[in-house]
């Protein structure tokens, strides 16, 4: 296959830097390393002959590879030793002024015909090139760390970008052995704007004293299948990196609810308690391990209380025979005895509005989650709400352990914990794919390999169902008085006519 691009040049060498030499040597490509601090482009070099040493010596690669890459990578001492390339890719600095200017002094140095990239996470691409003569040369490139690793890159188009630009990028990243994904110039491209919601809601929840970082972390893990939750997230990120890009997405489209970042972030960046790579985030760490609290044991009860269950819960009859399951006593009547734990399941309504709407008595009432079917959870998630009394909550807990599955037990909440955080999920990819960011399939294909999501979001929202995405938001916007959770009108109308959200037939 013909290399797209024979001699490309990368200017930066940190770990972004380092990362893109080493896949683009390995496409094929002749590659010139600059960084301007002194000694730092010999030092990506060896780092990154230092790694292929390793491959080498776990037989992934030959002897002759080894040395053909090696031979491929050239560290250069000045902008003019660019001039031969056929694609220069910066991977500086995170500010505008610094990459716009690199940019310009880049387009004065090489061939007319020659591509210039912005490895740029959440800067606009057209911004970048805003002073080029030739800005239909430019677009962006946006790999993730570490490169070598993370087998995704948008490919992103600015204004004025020529379409062959953005197709020969995509072709240079199947060489490079990754998927290129094409999305629009917007704040945060496809990743970076659908990972919005994990975090930012965890951190909602956590504000309104729902639940601690642990379970929450527990919660996400063992209910959605996340590999980690959004708190051990954020601290191997670590929030000096995380919040600032909180903070640029929400104010680049102009403090959309949506986005909102949290005071918990600021403060806790301001103290310097960023993440893992200091010891202390969410979590205090030693030697690298995170120091997680115990979960609460299950209480000891004498004896449970009858169940009733709520005509209106969420899979009602699932639930029935759950409760048969653990051998608990079922009321079947129009309403609860006196005696009787009054058991709801609701979709984004609170256990308090839930027990005035039905007419129950608080103290006796206490919600279960059953967004996701029990089967496929490895958790089950009890709500209390103010008035809950003690004996009945641990009566619950009690009862909803009775087969070994984990249980946690949280504070009354419109949406519990995963729906709230899934719904958020699929209403932000919704509204990406209702503004044309880029299209179902790319959005997918970007969050799996960027963000390791086990379900793509609109996947997430296929099997969960689009009406009870749809009811979760409803119901969490009545209960929040927030525009955060307004529906995206491709959620709202894909949902209510019953059509898929990831699988979008082209008209």
């Amino acid at each position: 296959m013909k290399n797209q691009f024979p001699i490309v040049g990368i200017v930066g060498a940190g770990a972004m830097g380092r990362g893109i030499a080493q896949i683009a040597a390995q496409a094929g490509s002749q590659v010139l390393l600059l960084d301007m601090q002194p000694n730092a482009a010999e030092s990506a070099r060896s780092s990154i002959l230092a790694q292929w040493q390793r491959l080498l010596e776990k037989g992934r690669i030959s002897v002759e590879q080894a040395a053909d890459w090696g031979n491929r990578l050239q560290p250069v001492a000045a902008l003019n030793d660019l001039a031969s390339c056929d694609l220069v890719i910066e991977a500086i600095v995170e500010r505008l002024d610094a990459k716009q200017a690199l940019i310009k002094q880049l387009e004065a140095v090489v061939g007319p015909q020659a591509v210039l990239a912005t490895n740029t996470s959440s800067l606009a691409v057209t911004a970048i090139g805003a002073a080029l003569q030739r800005p239909q040369q430019l677009a962006g490139f946006h790999f993730f760390n570490p490169v070598p690793l993370m087998k995704v890159v948008e490919v992103i188009a600015g204004l004025k970008t020529a379409p062959a630009v953005c197709e020969a990028l995509a072709q240079y990243a199947r060489q490079m052995g990754h998927t290129p994904v094409q999305a629009q110039d917007t704040p945060g491209f496809i990743v970076n704007h659908a990972g919005r919601g994990f975090g930012t809601e965890a951190l909602r929840i956590v504000s309104e004293g729902v639940a601690d970082f642990a379970t929450i972390d527990r919660i996400l893990r063992d209910q959605v299948g996340f590999k980690l939750g959004p708190f051990e997230l954020m601290d191997l990120t670590a929030l000096d990196v995380s919040h600032p890009v909180m903070e640029s997405i929400y104010h680049q489209y102009y403090e959309e609810p949506r986005f909102r970042p949290s005071v918990i972030t600021a403060q806790r960046l301001a103290g310097g308690l960023v993440g893992k790579k200091v010891g202390e985030g969410f979590y205090r760490y030693e030697s690298g391990v995170a120091q997680v609290p115990a979960e609460p044991a299950t209480p000891e009860v004498a004896s449970i209380p009858p169940v009733w269950v709520s005509t209106r819960a969420a899979r009602r009859a699932e639930l029935y025979q759950l409760l048969k399951d653990l051998g608990a006593t079922i009321e079947t009547g129009a309403s609860p005895s006196q005696t009787a734990i009054s058991l709801v399941a609701p979709l984004g309504f609170d256990i308090t509005t839930v027990a005035v709407v039905e007419r129950l008595d608080p103290a006796r009432t206490i919600g279960i989650d059953m967004l996701i079917d029990d089967a496929a959870t490895r958790r089950r998630v009890l709500a209390t709400n103010p008035a809950t009394r003690v004996d009945i909550r641990d009566a619950a807990h009690a009862l909803f352990a009775r087969d070994g599955k984990a249980v946690s037990v949280i504070r009354d909440s419109g949406g519990f914990v995963t729906q709230r955080v899934v719904a958020t999920i699929v209403n932000i990819a919704s509204d990406i794919c209702q503004q044309q960011i880029c299209s179902p399939r790319d959005l997918e294909t970007a969050v799996t390999l960027g963000l390791g999501y086990p379900l793509g979001p609109l996947a997430m929202g296929d099997r969960w169902g689009p009406t009870n995405i749809l009811e979760v938001l409803f119901n969490m916007q009545t209960v929040y008085g927030d525009p955060r959770y307004r529906p995206s009108p491709w959620l709202r109308r894909r949902g209510a006519i019953g059509l898929s959200l990831a699988h979008v037939e082209e008209h």
